[in-house]
């Protein structure tokens, strides 16, 4: 076999994987016929020597090994004891599933075996790609860097398109046109990181929303990664993605193996939009618990920004009961419950239900909470430690450091080496005791620092073993409790990637719930990730991160569209806002099928604007929102275009958020076709190509457009 050639739907895979070649990616791309052969698209690929180089055109292979020789790109990096060093893979044997092949690969001089394993989803068209590495040598070899895969790409892919941001601005967007030499982004935090999500996008320069070709990659890894894209002296782009590595970090003794974490890849020359569908359907069908699947997700209720550290029995029953009036369905208990816990300078690593706060146990409240007909969910900090601690006073050695290193200041808390079985057993032995004792049904799994000195008490560097036993102690949990659904936080969406996706049920997107924030951040997340595991929360009217102020309406509109959730204190909020919110939870609850199953259509807008959609799979309905984000500088705005509706298909049309919603200055389309009361029905043809004009509306303004098949 010269090609290992796998099908999707809408796209076709080659892998050139001649018997003693290096293996490379030969064709990713539109759907190619059952007539077109591999060893046609090959011929058609030859390229020639030039002067001023190599005198004959260097290939290029999936690992980039030394062996090679080019003088640009590096993917793997190994040695024995400063030999051994340069690699070169020849393909020893091909092995091919239905969807699915095996590249096996040796090089007898170093003595080292790289296996890579290709699963192209039929339904989907997402690419997933593992790699192996193996030491069949007599000796240690020390492992540096390896990529999960090194691919060769279009050289008509232009745009960069990488994701970015901070603390409380996560999943910024950065496009940037393509030049010579290398982009690169790396992270060393430890965690996913709110600074390098480990994806990106590569698109052509008019690629959009609708239209265009783009390549979307993402590596399944929750630590530290290296993200690069290559353009050769000779004009051709190389895409890498793998795990960084610490010097030391990997030694693989003789017949041991080193397992890359997985890059998920998806094609499409429709644009932005049709890319992330191809990965929300990969995280619904492929990393989501079916079971939880099928369950709608419960509108949630959060204590922090309502009490934080101040806990009272009372006051939180009186906070769970009103929380259940306006149709909330979960209650999660946040950071304070347990043992000196009375602020964020100590307790962590005790849990264990403080006596002094609840001198009866957490029972009264759990059993208030579900009472009523709600959830209970908890929060938890299992990987970090406060040195003001009983854990950390009986057990320092327990923490990540580097001997003779001072710890970097970090919310005054140490990281727990997770790897050592002792850890992990006593996290496990104090969670489950929790989970045994109450009707808990929900863990908020927080992560609020970096790893900064990943060493662990032999002095060896333990940061991919860190996210290892991190997917070992989440496993462990899940099994033992298989109703108990598990939130992945780290001090927001740090941790939002599709590695831990695979071992837990929802993420937080942001600890920013300012709702202007909250319309970028999750317009960002939602290139890679599904709504309905998006954490979106209506917060105080007063945002605590950015002081803004903003309406009710405008902050039940942004966390409606996500898995909503609440985290104000409704105590204080005026009836009249509670009366919307309430509303708000209540839409929220009749379209939640189409919100948490439906397809997204992000629209293209003027910078001021941002709209998207989500249409039912079957085109019977849909819900588009329109946020006036600031002022516009001409006096209307333009005509929103739906999208993916079905053209020969007539719609009822009506502004169902906010209720009873007027243009600043009436009558506008709103009012004269009564879209707000009665609404309208048109053709599908009509609102997707010609459009609807907007109405004039004051900034931070978000408008809720539902569409019916007729």
């Amino acid at each position: 076999m010269h090609h290992l050639r796998l099908e999707a739907v809408d796209c076709t895979l080659l892998i050139a994987c001649a018997p003693g070649a290096s293996p490379s990616l030969l064709y990713w791309g539109p759907k190619l016929g059952d007539h077109v052969s591999g060893e046609e698209v090959e011929r058609l690929s030859l390229r020639q020597g030039m002067h001023g180089v190599a005198d004959v055109s260097l290939p290029l292979s999936l690992a980039m090994e030394a062996g090679l020789g080019h003088p640009m790109v590096q993917g793997l990096a190994a040695h024995r004891d400063g030999k051994d060093w340069g690699s070169l893979f020849r393909v020893a044997k091909v092995e091919t599933g239905s969807h699915s092949g095996k590249v096996v690969c040796r090089d007898e001089q170093t003595r080292l075996g790289l296996e890579y394993n290709f699963v192209l989803e039929p339904d989907s068209g997402v690419l997933r790609i593992a790699s192996t590495l193996t030491n069949y040598g007599a000796a240690p070899l020390d492992l540096n860097e390896m990529a999960t895969a090194c691919l060769e790409l279009p050289q008509s892919m232009t745009d960069i398109i990488g994701f970015t941001g901070r603390w409380t601005q996560e999943f910024g967007r950065e496009r940037i046109t393509r030049t010579s030499g290398s982009y690169v982004r790396e992270n060393r935090s430890g965690r996913t990181s709110h600074f390098s999500y480990p994806a990106l996008l590569l698109a052509t320069a008019d690629t959009n929303e609708s239209a265009g070709e783009v390549y979307g990659l993402h590596l399944a890894w929750s630590g530290n990664h290296r993200l690069r894209v290559d353009t050769l002296t000779d004009g051709r782009l190389i895409a890498s993605l793998g795990a960084l590595l610490f010097p030391g970090e990997i030694r693989l003794a003789p017949g041991e193996s080193y397992a890359s974490p997985e890059i998920i890849g998806a094609y499409s020359d429709r644009g932005f939009s049709a890319l992330s569908r191809k990965f929300h359907q990969h995280v619904r069908s492929r990393l989501l618990r079916p079971e939880m699947r099928a369950k709608p997700r419960p509108v949630h209720y959060n204590t922090w920004e309502a009490v934080y550290f101040d806990h009272d029995t009372e006051k939180l029953k009186q906070l769970a009961t009103k929380a259940a009036d306006l149709g909330v369905e979960r209650f999660v208990l946040d950071d304070g419950w347990f043992g000196a816990r009375r602020n964020d300078l100590a307790g962590l690593g005790d849990w264990v239900v403080s006596e002094a706060v609840y001198p009866e146990g957490l029972g009264p409240l759990v059993d208030h909470v579900t009472g009523l007909g709600m959830e209970m969910g908890i929060w938890f900090e299992p990987e970090m430690v406060n040195p003001d601690s009983d854990l950390y006073r009986a057990h320092p050695d327990w923490v990540l450091g580097v001997e003779g290193v001072d710890q970097v200041p970090f919310r005054t808390q140490y990281v727990l080496d997770i790897s050592r079985k002792v850890v992990a057993d006593y996290l496990f032995d104090r969670i489950d005791a929790v989970l045994r004792d109450h009707d808990i049904r929900y863990i908020k799994w927080d992560m609020n620092r970096d790893l900064s000195h990943p060493g662990g008490l032999d002095g060896a560097v333990r940061a991919v073993a860190q996210v290892h036993a991190l997917y070992a102690l989440l496993d462990r949990v899940r099994s033992a409790h298989p109703q108990v659904e598990i939130e992945s936080c780290s001090s927001g969406g740090a941790r939002a990637d599709m590695g831990v996706l695979a071992h837990s049920d929802r993420v937080w997107t942001s600890d920013s719930n300012d709702a202007l924030d909250r319309q970028n951040i999750q317009r960002g997340a939602s290139f890679f990730l599904p709504p309905e595991i998006l954490g979106c929360h209506v917060g105080p009217a007063h945002c605590h991160v950015t002081g803004r102020r903003i309406s009710m309406a405008m902050r039940a509109a942004t966390a409606l569209t996500g898995h909503m959730g609440l985290e104000l204190n409704l105590l204080t909020e005026r009836e009249a806002e509670l009366a919307q919110l309430k509303s708000a939870i209540a839409l929220h609850k009749r379209h939640r099928t189409l919100l948490h199953d439906g397809e997204i259509y992000r629209l293209d807008t003027a910078p001021q604007h941002l709209a998207s959609g989500i249409v039912a799979r079957d085109k019977s309905e849909a819900l588009f929102s329109f946020c006036y984000m600031t002022g516009d500088q001409h006096v209307l705005p333009g005509r929103l275009q739906f999208a993916g509706l079905d053209l020969a298909r007539s719609y009822h049309l009506s502004l169902i958020w906010p209720e009873g919603w007027q243009a600043v200055k009436a009558p506008s389309l709103i009012e004269k076709l009564d879209l707000s009361g009665a609404g309208a029905v048109f053709s599908g043809a009509a609102l997707m190509q010609a459009g609807m004009q907007l109405p004039h509306a004051q900034p931070e303004t978000c408008l809720l457009f539902h569409l019916k098949a007729v």
